[in-house]
């Protein structure tokens, strides 16, 4: 009815919504937004069970608006992937002398591949890149390549961090210093992480396959516990 955009549509709208504040926005800045969208205008995200009753959570949002959480993390994903593809045998630290380059040439070709076709990016990870740009604007396309990188300077950045201010701190404490730099918890992986260029899937991680305990006890007795990703590449720091 915002996309048709007249007197009758508006008069059908305004009899069903219960807030006819919000009509002018569905048939001005919704209506734009989705003027060549066919449909699917929603999406569901299952947000696990409420406690207490555990009754199924979820978020229901529009699709392509300014807080995409699709867009998000899609945006995300190739940055992660970018970096874990990049790494090479010159490691974080010669990867952060040059950055993630190309991430632009990168999303552009991803755009243009079929689904069985083989690129730089994970087959799930170049259909999702291909839905949240097939109905947004130009300037969409560069929105995702500048959250793209800098997700991927994020993910070099912080293990390299942790790094220089462990030697710090260690230099403080050989010298008696009594004011050292605040704890590194923040900055260690939590249990269920995983870093680019991981050998294990996060999904693997958060399952405990990694946290198993040994025991003799049968395994539906088993208690398992999220594991962290041990990859030897970020470890050499």
């Amino acid at each position: 009815m915002g996309k048709q955009g007249d007197l009758p549509a508006w008069r059908r709208a305004n009899a069903f919504v219960l807030k006819p504040a919000v009509l002018p926005k569905v048939f001005g800045t919704f209506a734009e937004r989705y003027a060549n969208r066919p449909g699917g205008y929603t999406r569901i995200h299952k947000f696990g069970n409420r406690p207490g009753d555990n009754a199924p959570h979820a978020i229901l949002e529009l699709v392509d608006n300014p807080r995409d959480l699709k867009f998000e993390m899609t945006a995300r994903a190739v940055g992660w992937e970018l970096v874990g593809k990049r790494l090479g045998k010159g490691g974080p630290r010669a990867l952060a002398k040059t950055g993630v380059e190309g991430v632009e040439d990168v999303v552009v070709e991803e755009r243009s591949l079929e689904p069985n076709e083989r690129g730089e990016l994970r087959q799930w990870t170049r259909w999702n890149l291909q839905k949240v740009l097939k109905f947004r604007k130009n300037d969409a396309l560069v929105e995702l390549v500048a959250k793209a990188k800098d997700h991927a300077d994020t993910l070099i950045a912080k293990p390299l961090s942790m790094a220089d201010v462990a030697k710090q701190e260690k230099e403080q404490e050989e010298q008696g210093d009594e004011t050292p730099l605040p704890s590194l918890k923040f900055l260690r992986l939590k249990a269920g992480q995983t870093v680019p260029g991981g050998s294990r899937s996060a999904l693997h991680i958060s399952q405990g396959a990694l946290g198993k305990e040994p025991s003799s006890r049968p395994r539906w007795f088993e208690r398992r516990k999220l594991g962290i990703d041990k990859t030897s590449i970020w470890s050499q720091l």
